[in-house]
């Protein structure tokens, strides 16, 4: 991986993972992250995000239709799968777990930029207290030696496209927007339920 390598997520992407999160907060959570890499090479550009599971998120049987599913819907866009999201079970567990580095290799495979996003629920909590810009996830890319690092500290590898996202995540947050998220689990229970969430934002 280069150290030049930039990642920068769209807000409405952002939120609605975290927001998928809230809405299971006793569970693990996890998501794909779609976009693209920019022309240099420089930038991957998050520019949507699927929420997938909420329960039993480690099958793989559901795992790989849902791929296949969210890989042909937005092939035609243009875009394609960059990354993957995850949210630990435990409040206090900021750890990258083997489900998490599973999928990101899965991903890697095609896409060597490939990052994961893994929530980082004590930003999430201080959010209110601190009006913090930057985003409450923690960004992992492989290094050299082909392994998950947390990488960007200092907050200059992963931005969030619209500076104002944590103010529009805690708006949403108050008004419990997290009550509306579908993910792969309810859309598998009711498939009336869109798991493209066309509506979240409207």
């Amino acid at each position: 991986m280069g150290g030049e390598l930039r990642y920068e997520i769209a807000q409405n992407a952002y939120v609605k993972l975290v927001l998928h999160a809230l809405k299971h907060k006793t569970s693990a959570v996890n998501g794909i992250l779609l976009g693209r890499v920019s022309p240099h090479n420089d930038i991957v550009e998050i520019t949507d995000s699927v929420p997938l599971f909420h329960s039993h998120i480690g099958l793989l049987p559901q795992l790989e239709i849902s791929l296949i599913l969210i890989e042909e819907h937005f092939a035609a866009k243009g875009v394609s799968i960059v990354g993957y999201f995850h949210a630990n079970e435990r409040f206090d567990d900021h750890e990258l777990g083997g489900i998490a580095k599973n999928v990101g290799d899965h991903i890697y495979r095609y896409l060597p930029q490939a990052a994961i996003l893994l929530l980082d629920n004590r930003k999430l909590e201080a959010l209110s207290k601190t009006k913090d810009r930057s985003p409450v996830v923690q960004l992992y890319a492989k290094d050299a030696s082909r392994t998950w690092k947390l990488v960007g500290s200092d907050g200059n590898q992963l931005t969030i496209k619209e500076p104002s996202a944590n103010v529009v995540l805690l708006d949403y947050i108050s008004t419990e927007k997290w009550q509306d998220v579908v993910d792969f689990d309810d859309h598998l229970d009711d498939i009336s339920k869109d798991w493209l969430n066309p509506e979240l934002f409207k």
